[in-house]
């Protein structure tokens, strides 16, 4: 009995520690003091600043398009390569997918400073091409990873089967492999969009200079500390927190019933 309450109370504790932050920036954003700590009475000020901040609204705009087109090729791309590397031969597909993990592994500084100099030197150095293509690099291996056991579950016999049986390549994958693999590849396109949307480093690094997403318009508002919508970035970041939370129980809650369906 002691070892369990040791227990849960140690997840709280940890919990606590790493939500906390968040939880007081929601705290604070119900009210419109322009410094965090004083309460100067509940309010949804903020809130209606936010959506009146034109400026706000359209790096908000800018940020989903990113995630969203980012997220799109990066799961195209990358469920394509972890296909082709469940279906090469071993020797050949140990070291394309070592390789391919490389990203996940690397610091994202480094990532970003490659993918700099790399197209300064073609001349591509800060463009809208630069941006998606060093997101794409960053969530790409990550959806090599969701989709990977995905494929591992399938028989690997039921392609040459459909194949056996009179269908195209084509219609084989997409009426046979890409439906037994799809909720890889959902999960991989949800932590693409999850990660596009974090992502500052790799951003700042290949970003055209007149384009700003929501966390490097948030680092330099508060870099410079003179802007005057920095306390509208609290209900922001309450609505974001918010946002992700409903998606991740409605993604949890869809899946946990299409494995009861299945049984």
């Amino acid at each position: 009995m002691v070892k369990k309450i040791l227990s849960i109370a140690f997840c709280v504790l940890v919990l606590l520690f790493i939500y906390s932050p968040i939880l007081l920036l929601v705290v604070y954003s119900f009210t419109d003091a322009t410094v965090i700590g004083q309460w100067t009475g509940f309010s949804f000020k903020l809130y209606a600043d936010l959506f009146r901040d034109s400026e706000i609204m359209e790096i908000l705009f800018n940020t989903i398009w990113l995630a969203l087109v980012a997220a799109a090729l990066s799961t195209i791309l990358g469920t394509a390569g972890a296909i082709g590397i469940f279906y090469s031969k071993k020797k050949f597909a140990a070291p394309v997918k070592g390789v391919s993990q490389i990203p996940v592994i690397n610091a994202e500084i480094v990532t970003a400073i490659s993918l700099a100099l790399l197209f300064s030197m073609v001349a591509l150095y800060r463009t809208y091409f630069s941006l998606i293509v060093g997101h794409m690099v960053l969530c790409t291996p990550f959806v090599v990873l969701s989709v990977l056991p995905k494929l591992k579950q399938m028989d690997p016999n039921v392609y040459e089967a459909a194949l056996d049986l009179g269908a195209s390549p084509s219609k084989a994958l997409f009426k046979v492999v890409i439906p037994q693999i799809f909720s890889g590849i959902l999960a991989g396109f949800m932590l693409s969009i999850t990660l596009s949307l974090d992502d500052y480093i790799i951003t700042a690094f290949t970003k055209p200079r007149t384009f700003d997403t929501i966390s490097t318009y948030v680092y330099n508002a508060v870099k410079n500390g003179t802007n005057s919508s920095t306390p509208a970035l609290r209900a922001l970041s309450a609505l974001i927190f918010v946002v992700m939370i409903a998606a991740v129980l409605v993604f949890n809650l869809r899946a946990r019933k299409s494995k009861e369906e299945r049984k």
